[in-house]
């Protein structure tokens, strides 16, 4: 009976042994599926960081073509330009910023 049990035992610690050994290997997969995750997942927050400075730096300049349009409304209605005798070419070019509004 002993060596039933003797041979029982050793049967029992190299199933556990093996299974040790195979779940090394998936332990390994699995760190490497996560590993690469979150790689990507840094690569995805990083331009995602990108794309928010991007949307601050598009929001300011927004911003100052807003102020740099009211400054020079400012400047057309202070100077009493005379549209009406402007071309519709010429006033496009103002609306455009292509051509000074002021002189």
């Amino acid at each position: 009976m002993t060596m039933k049990i003797g041979i029982g035992l050793l049967l029992a610690a190299s199933v556990v042994s093996l299974s040790a050994c195979n779940s090394k290997g998936t332990d390994k997969l699995a760190d490497r599926v996560e590993n690469a995750a979150d790689n990507r997942a840094d690569t995805m927050e990083s331009q995602a960081d990108a794309l928010r400075n991007e949307a601050k730096m598009l929001d300011k300049r927004a911003e100052n073509t807003r102020d740099y349009a009211e400054d020079r409304a400012d400047a057309i209605k202070a100077a009493d330009v005379n549209a009406s005798a402007m071309s519709p070419e010429q006033r496009d070019a103002i609306v455009a910023n292509q051509a000074a509004a002021v002189r």
